[in-house]
């Protein structure tokens, strides 16, 4: 009886820390989701859940920065996804891919939070080395 009490008190504890855990990231997709242009205000990505994952889709862009991605092969930028498959990996901060349409290349990036309207994105060509840093400003 005692080793079946420990167990159910195991157990509960460990389903209450999940519960805990999806509940801050349900709350952090929340706080990340919505509209969000880049600091020159070319590209604004619609950022929200896909799947179990976070993902930035183009949601609108200027002329130049459509003609700049088409000039490097990405031929309909509106609807690209930029933020691709990223992953809560703690409070506020996301891991996944960054696709850079006027290099028509994808690495590695992060996401992380910088108050209720502003977003670090950071890609990086190896790893966590070699990157590049922009603060997106929320739009909606």
């Amino acid at each position: 009886m005692r080793k079946f009490a420990v167990t159910a008190v195991a157990a509960a504890a460990l389903l209450a820390t999940s519960g805990m855990e999806a509940s801050a990231q349900t709350s952090d997709t929340r706080q990340l989701a919505g509209v969000w242009r880049n600091p020159k205000n070319t590209v604004h990505v619609r950022i929200q859940p896909c799947g179990s994952n976070v993902c930035g889709t183009v949601a609108w862009a200027s002329r130049q920065a459509i003609a700049a991605a088409r000039e490097s092969g990405t031929p309909n930028l509106l609807g690209t996804q930029l933020f691709r498959e990223f992953r809560r990996e703690s409070e506020g901060y996301w891991g996944g891919r960054v696709f850079v349409p006027d290099m028509g290349r994808t690495f590695s990036g992060t996401l992380r939070l910088s108050g209720p309207n502003a977003v670090v994105a950071r890609g990086c060509l190896i790893g966590r080395f070699l990157c590049k840093s922009q603060t997106w400003v929320r739009v909606g």
